[in-house]
């Protein structure tokens, strides 16, 4: 029983430390409760993923930070003579591994990270010892010569990835990215609440986050999701996403001549700096441009003209570059839906095009198999 000094509230009681509450949990039907409760979870989860297949999405492997890791580790666990892939998104889009493998007889890491500069993997492996393989990087002039880097914390995830972080990674790929449609970045809850049409607030511009474009296999290999090739109304929503920074003005950091060349001289330097360590211990480093087309070539042409950023690059850094204008294999009438990524039918013609020009004139397959030995 409690005693007479328990009261109500705090206090009446000054000094005195209050009791703790007894409560009775209330006699209710658990069993039948729990099950509801199920249920309709069920329910809930499998309309949602109902949803998301008649949009038009499949099962595929996340493309998170985790994943990324994964492929990152390969390198110093004993595939550091391999050839890697890295770059923005064209790298990742545009060149298919099961075509590369076929070709060259391996197949290559794939590192590159959409709308992410090459420069901080570059400079991440530049520092590590165990690479000592072919390394392509993908040129994308908005991305590169600007310093942007949506994903460039995922270098230091990786160098921090906890055991348990890992662990969530390896079961996401064993339970659920195989089975579930819905899991992808484009599809969470809060990414569809923020893209709906709010009252836009005065003075601030709408800008709409890029949408889904990808599918990505176990080994992220990845191609372009069918839909932005096959719905008309999404690839121009496609392409109205990449033209708002087509008309927006520029950031302050490079709103005038002067600040936008300091930056193109900054990423350049960090090329130069990354390229040297890797070419000191034998790496062969070559720079590939892929094919854009409409308002994109446009826009890069313009901000970012070749003769003041791809051809200083290759001038400063020493290495060698493929640029898809200088090449009539890859200077084609490509399938380009959004301007910017190649579909999934030309992305193999263009890897083995690739392929080819770079076997036939800057990695002989012989010397690639004599580096391996």
């Amino acid at each position: 029983m409690r005693g007479d000094y328990a009261r109500e509230t705090a206090a009446e009681r000054p000094g005195i430390a209050q009791p703790v509450p007894v409560r009775e949990v209330p006699a209710l039907a658990w069993r039948p409760i729990f099950l509801v409760s199920l249920l309709l979870f069920l329910v809930l989860l499998g309309a949602w993923e109902a949803y998301w297949r008649a949009f038009g999405a499949t099962p595929g492997y996340y493309n998170s930070d985790g994943e990324w890791a994964q492929q990152r580790r390969r390198i110093d666990a004993g595939e550091g003579n391999k050839t890697v892939l890295i770059g923005a998104s064209r790298m990742l889009f545009d060149l298919r591994l099961d075509v590369w493998q076929k070709a060259a007889g391996e197949r290559p890491i794939q590192l590159a990270i959409e709308g992410t500069s090459a420069l901080p993997v570059l400079e991440d492996l530049a520092a590590d010892p165990n690479f000592t393989g072919h390394l392509l990087v993908g040129v994308a002039s908005d991305v590169l010569f600007a310093g942007f880097a949506y994903r460039g914390d995922v270098v230091p995830y990786y160098h921090k990835q906890s055991p348990s972080q890992r662990i969530g990674n390896r079961l996401s790929r064993w339970l659920i990215e195989p089975y579930f449609a819905f899991f992808d970045f484009d599809f969470a809850l809060a990414a569809v609440l923020k893209r709906q049409g709010w009252p836009a607030r005065a003075g601030m511009p709408v800008i709409y986050d890029v949408r889904k474009l990808l599918e990505q296999g176990p080994d992220r290999d990845t191609h372009m999701w069918s839909k932005v090739e096959t719905d008309p109304q999404y690839r121009e929503l496609a392409r109205a996403i990449w033209a708002q920074r087509f008309d927006a003005p520029p950031p302050p950091n490079m709103d005038t001549p002067e600040k936008l060349q300091k930056v193109i001289d900054t990423q350049i330097e960090r090329a130069v700096a990354a390229v040297t360590k890797l070419r000191a211990r034998g790496v062969k480093v070559l720079f590939v441009r892929p094919p854009t087309g409409g308002r994109y070539l446009e826009f890069d042409n313009k901000v970012f003209p070749r003769e003041k950023t791809w051809d200083v690059l290759l001038a400063k850094t020493g290495a060698p570059g493929i640029h898809f204008q200088d090449y009539p294999e890859l200077h084609r009438n490509w399938d380009l839906p959004e301007w910017s990524h190649l579909s999934l039918a030309d992305s193999g013609h263009y890897t083995t095009a690739l392929y080819t020009i770079i076997e036939r004139d800057f990695w002989p397959k012989d010397d690639k198999h004599a580096a391996a030995r």
